[in-house]
């Protein structure tokens, strides 16, 4: 398995994954509400273009995709932190996913350390997300992985389907 950063060569291969990982979604249990408008298209090449996106390969293909930025795109700022961090000390995980051919063979566990990596490289004292309330298998991976659990919190972001998001982090210090 491979994690590397993504460049302008990769944003139709990305994109094409996210359309696959949510055409699957829609017939089966859709735990993270994903669909056409999220992750969409532009919001994929936009991450790409400012260094933020990543994907774990396998002999070449992509089975897991994410993106790191210092937006968590709402307000953060309701979590029960157990450390107080401006935005810029910590990196917020988007739109982890991994290609169903690929379920329960370490690719999301992996792409979680690829995470780890780049945010001890940078600098970043932790990392923060968010999931949809009942978001079993993401819930399942953060927590193995060692994040804890920050509140269930509205973070202002106007879903009417996904009122409030269950917050997590981990602390790299």
């Amino acid at each position: 398995m491979e994690f590397i950063k993504c460049g302008e060569s990769h944003i139709q291969a990305v994109t094409q994954f996210y359309h696959k990982v949510i055409d699957y979604l829609e017939t089966h249990i859709n735990y993270p509400f994903w669909s056409s408008e999220h992750p969409s298209d532009e919001a994929v090449a936009l991450a790409v273009r400012r260094g933020e996106q990543y994907i774990c390969l396998i002999d070449g293909k992509i089975a897991g995709a994410v993106s790191l930025s210092e937006n968590p795109e709402g307000y953060y700022e309701a979590g029960e932190w157990s450390k107080s961090l401006s935005r810029g000390e910590f990196l917020s995980v988007h739109v982890l996913a991994v290609g169903s051919e690929y379920y329960n063979r370490g690719v999301g566990s992996f792409m979680i350390d690829g995470c780890v990596s780049v945010a001890r490289k940078s600098g970043y004292k932790a990392l923060r997300l968010d999931i949809v309330p009942n978001n079993l298998p993401a819930e399942k991976l953060y927590r193995k992985k060692g994040f804890t659990y920050a509140g269930t919190k509205d973070l202002l972001r106007g879903y009417p389907q996904i009122p409030v998001f269950d917050l997590y982090e981990l602390n790299l210090e």
